[in-house]
């Protein structure tokens, strides 16, 4: 009898394992990227000596 080769599935594995990760960052991105702007927004408006104004959505905040 032959002997099956089980290193392609271990391999179609980790790709599988690699693309969910890539699909949860993508979408924890997409939806706390708005806050994150503002954040670094409002770091930068510090630094240069400006007020934050804040925008009517996440990541729409500005330096004045």
């Amino acid at each position: 009898m032959k002997k099956l080769n089980n290193k392609g599935q271990a391999l179609v594995e980790y790709v599988l394992i690699i693309a969910l990760v890539t699909v949860i960052a993508v979408s924890l991105i997409k939806v706390f990227g708005g806050y994150l702007k503002d954040s670094i927004t409002k770091t930068s408006c510090e630094l240069v000596g400006e007020t934050y104004e804040k925008g009517a959505n996440p990541g729409e905040g500005r330096c004045k």
